[in-house]
């Protein structure tokens, strides 16, 4: 495969993102409305803080439908699926035919998910069909480059998302240490400065989530 254009290795990179970030919100809201169920009418709003979403929900109504399905709320599930689909058509090709249908077949799966009563089925294929496609990026994509650039794009969504709930210490290690392997590999240019406090706040005693959230998103800023 040729030299990867600059807008392409950008669209690979947030494609990674958005896959990423539409999978683990996924996995939450999955968490946060069996607790609205059960337990927590406004577990939402607990939602929200923890990702820092603006509480624009009225209701756990309001918020199921509008969070999950509203593609005009830049939020939502389904807007930063779109946006997936999106890069992902542009890309077509650089990632090939196959990973593009998987994420045709989430947004499917999302759309049958917004007509149900009961949607956490369908949103588990969406779920599944997500795994799908990084299953398929290290199956059938032979340019190192590309799946390195996705797979970057899918760690840097995943350190910022995991440094915004805070999650224990060892997860966050793991998850760096991820990306400190995969970063070098790609072309992206990124920060070494930014690269390296990334590292050190993760072997901090007390671990600054705030500071590795910022660390995490300036990376790839010159």
């Amino acid at each position: 495969m040729g030299i990867i254009s600059v807008e392409n290795t950008d669209r690979l990179f947030w494609l990674g993102r958005y896959t990423e970030r539409v999978y683990t919100t996924l996995r939450l809201f999955a968490d946060s409305y069996d607790n609205m169920i059960d337990t927590d009418i406004y577990d939402y709003e607990n939602f929200c803080r923890r990702l820092d979403i603006p509480g624009i929900y009225s209701s756990k109504e309001d918020f199921c439908l509008h969070y999950c399905f509203n593609e005009k709320d830049p939020n939502s599930i389904y807007s930063n699926l779109i946006r997936a689909y999106d890069n992902a058509i542009v890309l077509r090709e650089e990632i090939g035919s196959e990973p593009l249908s998987y994420i045709q077949l989430a947004i499917y799966d999302m759309n049958k998910a917004g007509l149900s009563e009961a949607p956490l089925l369908e949103l588990q294929r969406v779920i599944d069909n997500l795994l799908a496609f990084w299953g398929i990026v290290d199956d059938l994509i032979d340019d190192e480059n590309v799946r390195s650039i996705l797979k970057t794009g899918k760690r840097v969504e995943r350190i910022d998302l995991y440094g915004r709930l805070h999650v224990p210490t060892e997860e966050m290690k793991r998850e760096v240490r991820r990306l400190y392997s995969r970063l070098p590999k790609t072309c992206l240019a990124y920060n070494e400065t930014h690269f390296k406090n990334l590292n050190n706040i993760v072997k901090s005693p007390e671990m600054n989530y705030y500071q590795l959230v910022k660390e995490v998103n300036c990376l790839l800023e010159e």
